[in-house]
């Protein structure tokens, strides 16, 4: 698209639904907590026309390599992990099927403050953003 303009996380803040921007920006003081470093991403995205869809807010990589994203529906928040199958999930918090990413269902600012939440972010983090080509043990 022609004339397409850098839009801050903080702008995309500003246009989320009230009921889920202090998820979001739980969410998102939750990475920058465990990853002071890491590089904040602002997807330039509008909200979808479908509520059953996710509106990308922001990503965030290591190295140019992403590891956790942040998005939100109408009613939640969602954070992704892009190697989210190789993460140990104990508290079996991870969600979805895709051939990499999980993700985790946030209904409220609390459940971004759950220390299981912060451990697998952490996790996520110490793993890393580029995907392993071969499994080793």
């Amino acid at each position: 698209m022609a004339g397409a303009t850098e839009i801050s996380v903080s702008e995309q803040l500003s246009k989320i639904p009230a009921a889920v921007r202090p998820t979001v920006k739980a969410a998102r003081q939750l990475v920058r907590t465990v990853a002071p470093k890491a590089t904040e991403i602002s997807y330039r995205s509008e909200p979808p026309r479908s509520s059953r869809a996710m509106w990308k807010i922001a990503r965030y990589a290591v190295d140019g390599a992403n590891v956790v994203g942040i998005g939100t529906f109408p009613r939640h928040a969602t954070l992704w992990f892009y190697r989210g199958r190789e993460l140990d999930d104990p508290s079996e918090l991870l969600a979805g099927g895709g051939k990499d990413s999980r993700f985790i269902t946030l209904h409220s600012p609390a459940d971004a403050e759950r220390p299981a939440v912060k451990r697998m972010v952490r996790e996520a983090f110490r793993l890393g953003g580029t995907p392993s080509r071969s499994v080793t043990s």
